[in-house]
This record gives structure tokens, sequence and C-alpha cells, in this order.
């Protein structure tokens, strides 16, 4: 498939079998693009790019090189699952880079949203690009690019790895999922035995928490966030609601206010609670989580996460309301 144009005729990849046919085909289609030539790919963990990684290692096994970039902005264990999953379960040639202390030291002070995201984009391209002029043998670039990227951006991926890629790479693209929608993507990445929470991870900004923990980002309220969000996520996975609701998150604002522990007053952050459906992202509504939950997931967010003394609930449909409240 080297055309950027689904053709009308093509099969839509909703079974294993179908999967398995799709990947037989690009392990070909790959290894005669690739030859004997090393391929860099920039590994964020999220859906598209491990899906192609998986696809690679399959392909061409060690000629393929990982960069996994850990700006300090993932969420909770996410990092450490990409190290497990391609470092040790498919023994992937993967470099990790641990670039936390860089970004958090760039962000410190930012509050303007689109100045947070310039920053986070330019320096992962800084960081991506200095460690591919590190390797040598790099003839190839891979990007997890899908059909809906073509339709929406010509072609270009530009949120896939943040920023877009550094144009001074001057390498041919590998890009074998260009043709699929995301769902046919899913069923590709599990045919290849990838875990399901990764196939199946929901929606994640580029700039991650970084436009998550709102206004001026500092380090506490960053892990403050981190923590929270995981409870958020534990609590919707065990109760049913994790493959319902499209995308939910925590967000933490710059802001505190007054509350009450060990009898004792203390000022803390709220812990704001989203939770939406969409079929296009376009428009949204609010997922109405049972009111046991919510006291529930309370309880152990007011409980086991420094910092944090309220957590409230972000009713507001799009329109009026973004997704992101930044």
């Amino acid at each position: 498939m080297t055309s950027n144009v689904r053709p009308d005729t093509m099969v839509r990849i909703t079974t294993p079998e179908l999967a398995k046919a799709f990947i037989e085909e690009q392990v070909a289609a790959v290894r005669a693009q690739v030859g004997d030539k090393k391929v860099l790919l920039a590994l964020s963990g999220g859906v598209d790019s491990s899906v192609v990684a998986a696809l690679l290692i399959r392909a061409i096994g060690k000629q393929l090189v990982c960069v996994h970039v850990n700006h300090g902005l993932m969420r909770k264990g996410e990092s450490e699952q990409v190290i497990d999953v391609f470092g040790k379960n498919l023994d992937a040639n993967l470099i990790y880079i641990d670039a936390t202390d860089r970004f958090l030291d760039l962000l410190a002070g930012v509050t303007d949203p689109e100045r947070k995201r310039k920053i986070i984009g330019g320096e992962f391209i800084k960081v991506f690009a200095e460690e591919a002029s590190k390797l040598e043998g790099i003839s190839f670039l891979a990007q997890g690019t899908i059909y809906p990227d073509i339709l929406e951006s010509d072609g270009v991926k530009a949120h896939h790895n943040v920023g877009g890629l550094p144009e001074d790479l001057n390498f041919e693209l590998v890009e074998p999922v260009k043709l699929l929608f995301k769902d046919e993507v899913r069923v590709v990445g599990e045919t290849l035995g990838l875990p399901h929470s990764m196939v199946y991870r929901q929606p994640f900004p580029g700039p991650g928490l970084g436009v998550r923990c709102l206004g001026a980002i500092t380090r506490d309220r960053l892990h403050a966030l981190r923590e929270a969000d995981a409870i958020l996520r534990e609590e919707f996975d065990k109760n049913g609601l994790a493959g319902k609701v499209w995308q939910y998150f925590i967000a933490v604002p710059d802001m505190k206010s007054t509350g009450v522990r060990d009898g004792k007053r203390y000022e803390g952050w709220p812990a704001i609670i989203r939770a939406v459906n969409t079929t296009d992202a376009m428009t949204a509504t609010i997922e109405e989580v049972p009111y046991s939950l919510l006291h529930h997931i309370t309880d152990r967010i007011t409980h086991e996460v420094s910092g944090i003394n309220r957590v409230l609930m972000d009713l507001t449909p799009k329109p009026v309301g973004t997704i992101e409240w930044e």
C-alpha cells in the first residue's frame, strides 16, 4: 500500500483473521522497502506507535530502533509499561530517555497553555533529534500515521510525537498502518499480542498531563494530579466504565482552598473529574457517573493523595466547553 488514498474495495479489518492477513501483507511490504537498513521510531506508548512498533519488530526485529522519551508528563505507569512490553517482552531495540527534569525546568512558571504546548513540542523535537544524531545507519523513519491523519492534516501526523518530526531528518517514511482507521489498528494490535490496556489506551494529548496540570506546572501538583488520575482510572476500570466512557481524566488547577485534615486547617488543590462521550470529538456529552462511585472516588483521592482536599465534577458538554481544559 503506497498510495495515501484508501481503496473503496479495501475490506475493513474487524476480525483476527483479517488482521493476520494484513500483518502478513505489511511484514512483506516492510521487508521489501527496508531491506537490511535500520528504521527509527518515536515510540510514545500510544496506540498507533505501539502497534507500528510491534508490527515492525515482527518484520525486521532489531533493525528497528525505538526511542521512548519520558517528558515527565506521562500518566502513572505508562513509561514503565513501554519498557516492560517492548524492552522485556518483545526484546525490542529500545532506547529510553528520561528527560523529566529537562522539560519541567523549561516549563517552570509558564502559565499560557499554547506556550506550554510549544515548549513541550519543541523540546521533544530537540531530544529526539539529539538521540537520532547519535545513531548510525538509520535510513528510514517509522510513523504511526493512520487514515484519519491523512484525511484531516494532509498526511502529516503532527500530533503523534507532540510537535512533529525534526525537519532535518531526511529519512524515507515507513507507515504500515496509514490506511487504517483507529478501530482497525486496535484489532491489529491485539492480534500482534499487545496488552489490551495498551491497545485500548484512551486518547491522550501530546503534551500529556501538561495541559491537565492547569496554569504553571509545579512538581508537587503534577505528582498529585498523576496519583489522583490513577485512582480515577482504577475505579472506572473496576466498575465497568473504562470501556463505556470515551475519555475520562483529572485536571488540577493552580488554586487552593481551605480544608481540614487531622483536626487542622490546611490548604489544598481541587481535583476536577472530566468524563465525556463522543463519536467525532466535535461534540461531547457528559457520562452520568453513579453518585455512590463518585463518593468512593472522592474518599480515595482526598485520603490517599497528598495536597488534594476537594473533588469536583465537570458537567459541561461540548459545546460550550472543550474536552480538555487547556
